[in-house]
C-alpha cells in the first residue's frame, strides 16, 4: 500500500501511483507527492498501461507529424521508435541488451546476473536492440497510413507495459537486491487492473480482432523471457522486464502490419 492510499483518498492515492509510474518509467517531469518508498512502485504497477499510453501518444504522434512531411514510412517509423526511446530514456532497450548479454555469455547463474549488471554492451546486446528497432520500424513502415500506424504504437505501448506487472506478481525477483527486490511484487488484482487496462486499451484503437490476436502474440513473447529468465537466472529483474517490453512490444506492432498489410 502506498502512503497515499493510508491517506484515505482514493482519487489523490490513484494520481500518486499514476505519478510514481511515471516517474520510474519515463523521463517526463512526474512529481509523486510525499517520499517514494519501498513498495510503492509495485502498489502503482497498474499504471503502467496509462504511462504507455502517453509514452504511445508521443512517439505515434512523432510518426503522424513525420508522415505529412511525406517522408518514407520507414523513417517516420524510426523517428517515432526514436522520440518512444527519448522519452523513457531507451530504459526498456538498456533492460533487452542486458538481458540478451547476460543469458547469451553463458556460465552459471551468478556470472549470467553479473554480466546483466555491467553496464557495457556486449556483441549480443547490439544485435538485440539492431533487431528491436529494425523488426518494430519495419513492422511501422508496413502499416497502411499513419494514422493506423499511431493506434498501432498507442496500443503496443500499452500492452507492452500493461503485462510488466503480471510478471512481477507471478514470479519472484532473481536477486536480493537491485530493482526487483526494492520495487516490490504487485498483487494479483493489482496486476490483473493493469492488464485489464491493457486489453481495453488495445480493443478500442484495435478493433476487437486485432487486439485479440495482438494481445494473444504480446503474451507469448512476454512470457518466453519470463520463461527463459527464470531458467537462467532464476527470476526477474529490472532487465528481465525491459526485454519483455520490447519483445511485447515487437509481437504487437508485428501482428499489426501483417493485419493491415
Amino acid at each position: 500500500m502506498s502512503a497515499a492510499n493510508a491517506n484515505g483518498n482514493p482519487i489523490s492515492a490513484r494520481l500518486r501511483d499514476l505519478a510514481v509510474a511515471g516517474a520510474f518509467l519515463t523521463r517526463l517531469p512526474f512529481r509523486p507527492s510525499g517520499q517514494v518508498g519501498s513498495g510503492d512502485l509495485a502498489a502503482a504497477a497498474w499504471a503502467f498501461p496509462l504511462i504507455g499510453l502517453i509514452v504511445g501518444g508521443i512517439a505515434g504522434g512523432t510518426l503522424w507529424v513525420a508522415a505529412q512531411w511525406n517522408l518514407h514510412p520507414l523513417v517516420c517509423g524510426l523517428l517515432g521508435l526514436a522520440a518512444g526511446a527519448l522519452v523513457t530514456g531507451a530504459l526498456h532497450e538498456d533492460g533487452l541488451a542486458d538481458f540478451v548479454d547476460g543469458l547469451g555469455a553463458g556460465g552459471d547463474r551468478a556470472r549470467r546476473l553479473e554480466i546483466m549488471r555491467d553496464s557495457h554492451i556486449g556483441a549480443f546486446g547490439v544485435l538485440a536492440l539492431v533487431f528491436s528497432v529494425g523488426i518494430r520500424a519495419a513492422a511501422l513502415a508496413g502499416i497502411g497510413g499513419p494514422g493506423l500506424a499511431f493506434g498501432a504504437m498507442l496500443a503496443a505501448a500499452m500492452v507492452s507495459r500493461g503485462l510488466l506487472p503480471m510478471i512481477m506478481a507471478l514470479t519472484s525477483p532473481a536477486r536480493p537486491d537491485g530493482l526487483g527486490q526494492s520495487a516490490g511484487r504487485p498483487g494479483l488484482v493489482n496486476a490483473l487492473v493493469g492488464l485489464a487496462l491493457a486489453v481495453v486499451g488495445a480493443v478500442l484503437l484495435m478493433g476487437l480482432e486485432l487486439a485479440v490476436t495482438a494481445l494473444i502474440a504480446a503474451i507469448l513473447a512476454a512470457a518466453a523471457i519470463a520463461i527463459l529468465a527464470k531458467r537462467g537466472i532464476g527470476g526477474y529483474t529490472g532487465d528481465v522486464l525491459g526485454a519483455a517490453q520490447q519483445v511485447a512490444e515487437i509481437a504487437v506492432l508485428t501482428a499489426a502490419g501483417v493485419v493491415y498489410l
